[in-house]
């Protein structure tokens, strides 16, 4: 199979083909535009047309709309428009072509291949591990050779992304705390600059990790601190980037129990160390020349008999003790002891990614994540970093307000719920963490309302998005570029 953009243009009647699509149309003696030209209305963005028998090498053409040519970056969407455009239509290209049941597509670089195999891979990604009937697998390639390395860094990128779709679509009895850095280590054995350390409940309690080991004792599954090393920088000792990320394999939400309709999703929450070790996983594919530190506190959050009750107060690596007001905000115990353990490290920059509250999603839904940063420099980056990706990020605020809000507990320093419920809750959520981070570039982010795709990213099905681990990647490989200290 083949699948050929095209541009829609100012006179309707045209087709504007991308120079690969010219380049066909000679071939075939110009039957492509003859063909489009009489089955119908002009190619809109995102649509197609199939096209049978044009030529042998060929015998499947599928002609995909990528909207307006150069149109670039919107300052309404916060996006490169041209990217997003390719990706979609790329997508939904390809999956015609796998729908057809051709084990092979060839694929037009549309003028950004980076973008185009990000569309392919992205678009043709399913989890069926344990379906007997599996979709057939198709492979993209790049049509051409003039962009090849571009093409590379864009399936190296959706990869990345997949890993975590992949991570956190997988049931939870597959992907229990030890199984989960199992996979991850596997995934890094091959890169002789990377360490893995897999840290057991013994380690955990020497770290006087209180908070973390408080959620993790209502589960029969033991947790897992899991420490991921990446020296990639021209100094091993040059101050690392350290990603956080939340790793809750599965939260019933404790005695604090979540209603059991859609509970089935919680197999998601550990999305925040998905991203960010899947992250990691992609700038050592990609040889970024920086030094990553990746730390991700695991463990299922479960009503068993020793678990955390409500109004119990537990004590965090910092000696901050936290009344337990609701079981079901345990993500951030998590993150408070691993937060301040990152603080081991001299670190550039620490950026947690979690999916922390149902109320980031009530805010933005799956548009944008939600970033809460006290560093303007860190947030410039990111909000940069999504702008190519597509994957966007939205700044939101760390006010004192909100501080005021979790700091007035009855019985400990803070409580890990704000004393007014629901109000502004992704926002008190974050004004916890706060009180675990003294350094001065640190950003978090609510992945909670990106975790899952129903329809609204046409290049990723539905299902667990994997997002944003491409921005974290992007960001990543800027800062790499990036002269500050």
């Amino acid at each position: 199979g083949l699948v050929l953009g095209v541009y829609s243009g100012k006179d309707e009647d045209a087709a504007h083909f991308t120079s690969a699509g010219d380049a066909f149309d000679i071939l075939v003696s110009g039957k492509l535009r003859e063909h489009l030209s009489i089955c119908g209305p002009p190619l809109k963005k995102g649509k197609t047309r199939i096209f049978y028998g044009l030529h042998q090498d060929f015998p499947i053409v599928v002609v995909v709309g990528l909207g307006k040519k150069n149109i670039g970056i919107s300052d309404q969407e916060n996006w490169n428009e041209s990217k997003e455009n390719i990706r979609s239509a790329v997508a939904v290209g390809c999956r015609q072509i796998q729908d057809l049941e051709i084990s092979s597509v060839e694929v037009d670089a549309c003028g950004d291949a980076q973008a185009a195999a990000e569309g392919a891979v992205l678009g043709l990604h399913e989890y069926n591990e344990l379906k007997q009937k599996k979709k057939l697998v198709v492979t993209p390639q790049l049509h051409g050779s003039a962009e090849n390395e571009a093409w590379q860094k864009g399936v190296v990128y959706a990869e990345g992304q997949n890993l975590a779709r992949y991570l956190m679509e997988a049931p939870a009895n597959y992907i229990t705390p030890i199984k989960f850095a199992e996979h991850i280590e596997q995934k890094l054995r091959s890169f002789s600059n990377v360490q893995v350390h897999i840290r057991p409940e013994a380690w955990i309690a020497t770290q006087q990790m209180g908070a973390f080991l408080s959620v993790a004792k209502g589960s029969a599954e033991p947790p897992i601190f899991l420490e991921i090393h990446y020296l990639g920088g021209a100094n091993t000792n040059d101050s690392p980037l350290v990603f956080v990320g939340k790793g809750v394999t599965f939260d019933s939400g404790g005695i604090s129990l979540k209603p059991s309709s859609g509970m089935d999703a919680m197999r998601a929450d550990m999305g925040g160390a998905a991203t960010i070790c899947s992250a990691i996983v992609t700038a050592a594919a990609l040889k970024l020349p920086l030094n990553i530190i990746g730390l991700a506190p695991l463990c299922e959050n479960m009503p068993g008999g020793k678990a955390n009750k409500p109004g119990d107060v537990v004590r965090a690596k910092n000696g901050k003790t936290i009344q337990v007001d609701n079981t079901d905000a345990e993500g951030r115990l998590l993150l408070a002891d691993a937060l301040c353990y990152a603080h081991n490290f001299n670190a550039r920059a620490i950026v947690n990614a979690a999916t922390l509250t149902g109320a980031m999603d009530i805010a933005l839904g799956s548009a944008a994540t939600g970033v809460f940063t006290n560093s303007s420099w860190l947030w410039t980056h990111l909000y940069e970093a999504s702008i190519v990706t597509g994957d966007r990020v939205w700044r939101m605020p760390l006010f004192e307000h909100y501080t005021k809000q979790v700091t007035d507990s009855p019985l400990a320093d803070l409580s890990n719920i704000g004393k007014y419920s629901r109000a502004g809750g992704a926002c008190t959520a974050a004004a916890f963490l706060k009180e675990f981070v003294t350094a001065s570039h640190w950003a978090h982010l609510d992945i909670a309302g990106v975790m899952l795709n129903k329809d609204e990213v046409p290049y990723l099905r539905k299902g667990m998005a994997g997002r944003p681990t491409r921005t974290l990647v992007e960001f990543a490989a800027r800062l790499s570029n990036d002269s500050h200290n």
